[in-house]
């Protein structure tokens, strides 16, 4: 019988690895999906879609806050901003995928970028720990997706 349950040897992984752990390939991977994710999103910023879950957002404040993509004057707390800017990117249906199907970085991108954003300045983080969350978001959704049964029956839905 495991001691540990297959959520706390995940978390175990994800949590140990660090930057040393990017290979180069993986760095110059991580930086196409990102500048692919962030090209889509700021085309999805014109969508009737992302319009009106900017303009819903709105009611939404904090002392901390993150970019809106394609607003400069308007910034929201992580969550919301994470939010419509991963909204942005789904509307257009461009963005990466993978078999099953899923966006992987549609929905990891704006929150780290989101995250990152709210750190004090004094604790801002390197680009290459921005590049290590990405992928430990990308690796996190890959495998729940293939621990999903869910999943399994994609392709024969459709």
């Amino acid at each position: 019988f495991p001691s540990q349950t297959v959520t706390g040897n995940f978390a175990k992984v994800i949590h140990g690895l660090n930057a040393n752990q990017l290979t180069d390939q993986v760095i110059q991977r991580s930086k196409r999906m990102i500048l692919d994710t962030l090209g889509v999103g700021l085309l999805g910023t014109s969508t009737e879609v992302c319009h009106r879950v900017t303009q819903y957002s709105k009611i939404y404040g904090s002392d901390l806050s993150s970019t809106i993509w394609g607003h400069l004057d308007f910034r929201l707390p992580p969550l919301y901003a994470a939010f419509v800017n991963g909204v942005a990117v789904h509307s257009m249906d461009f963005d990466d995928t993978w078999h099953p199907a899923t966006h992987p970085s549609g929905a990891v991108l704006p929150a780290v970028i989101a995250l990152s954003e709210a750190f004090p300045q004094k604790k801002k983080i390197s680009g290459l720990d921005l590049l290590l969350a990405f992928n430990v978001g990308i690796e996190v959704q890959g495998r729940l997706l293939h621990f999903s049964r869910e999943a399994r029956n994609i392709p024969k839905r459709y």
